[in-house]
């Protein structure tokens, strides 16, 4: 009988083969005394995504579908994750190798404490070579509190208050869950170390569609400002973007 893991790691990926090793590695070789669920959510990749995860059977479940969004394919890995907690890592990030365990040590610590994140920081692709110095700026190269996905552990529960992630945002659907999560109280806590690296390469999703991107970032500040004005009124907000635009979102196999 296969015990119930404690943590369950998602891991989105499209045409990612040339960096996947390197992120499966870096949740594999965490320090922490619990040994992770790995979730590979493949979004329909064409490369040799599969080939890459097929040299972790053993450490790793596999789930392909087709091509619809990372928001969709952490949804999925979340219907899918069995952990009491749960994190997410990018095909082309990677972690430090305490992650896990300095932040699990602070829920031991704060049992109040709904999810963690930390301060994320840049590194170049190697291929870039001289490339690179078109990327670089000065708050690029200083460590960032991380409201991303890559830096967070949560409890799963948490996801039932929140709700899924927003499948219509191709870019801001990190940013737009945390400020629903803010919205409604929930205890976060930043951890001041850097535990995750964030690869910048010449097919950064986000980098190539900038202009969308700030699109979307201004209709999720949209959306808080009008759910607040909302809550202030009397009206109950809730979300659910498994089934459309009202209730709370749940967790639904398939």
């Amino acid at each position: 009988m296969t015990s119930t893991p404690l943590i369950s790691c998602i891991v989105p990926v499209f045409n990612g083969e040339r960096y996947l090793s390197e992120a499966l590695d870096s949740i594999i070789h965490q320090t922490c005394r619990w040994t992770p669920e790995i979730i590979v959510v493949d979004d329909g990749s064409t490369d040799g995504s599969a080939t890459v995860v097929g040299k972790y059977a053993d450490s790793v479940r596999y789930i392909r579908q087709d091509n619809k969004g990372p928001a969709t394919a952490r949804n999925r890995g979340l219907q899918e994750a069995r952990g009491q907690f749960v994190g997410f890592l990018d095909q082309d990030d990677l972690w430090h190798s305490e992650k896990l365990e300095r932040q699990m040590a602070r829920f031991a610590d704060r049992p109040d404490l709904d999810l963690c994140v930390t301060h994320a920081a840049v590194f170049f692709a190697s291929e870039l070579g001289v490339k690179a110095v078109q990327f670089r700026n000065p708050r690029l190269s200083r460590p960032q509190p991380g409201y991303l996905m890559g830096t967070l552990l949560a409890r799963r529960i948490v996801f039932e208050a929140v709700g899924l992630l927003n499948p219509g945002l191709r870019y801001g659907d990190a940013a737009d869950w945390f400020v629903r999560a803010a919205d409604l109280g929930l205890k976060m806590e930043l951890l001041p170390e850097v535990l995750m690296h964030h690869r910048i390469h010449e097919g950064n999703y986000s980098r190539l569609n900038i202009a969308a991107s700030q699109y979307e970032f201004l209709e999720i500040l949209k959306a808080s400002l009008d759910r607040r004005r909302a809550v202030g009124s009397g009206v109950a907000s809730s979300y659910n973007f498994t089934s459309g635009r009202s209730g709370l979102g749940q967790f639904h196999n398939g």
